[in-house]
């Protein structure tokens, strides 16, 4: 499993952070980024949950 942010649209919220931050960072733009290239086993919920969560629907799922 593999995440995207798309920063185009994402708004910097930090509500993925908030709910994996093993996962995501803000960038120098104030924006998430995925910083794993493949989800581990144990975060792939978190990970899914980050997806749902994103009020502006910039994380997606590959």
């Amino acid at each position: 499993m593999k995440i995207k942010v798309d920063q185009d649209m994402c708004i910097g919220c930090g509500m993925c952070l908030d709910i994996c931050p093993e996962i995501f960072k803000l960038n120098s733009d104030d924006k998430s980024e995925c910083i794993v290239d493949e989800i581990p086993e144990d975060l792939k919920d978190k990970a899914k949950e980050s997806c749902e969560i994103c009020p502006v629907d910039a994380i997606s799922e590959e």
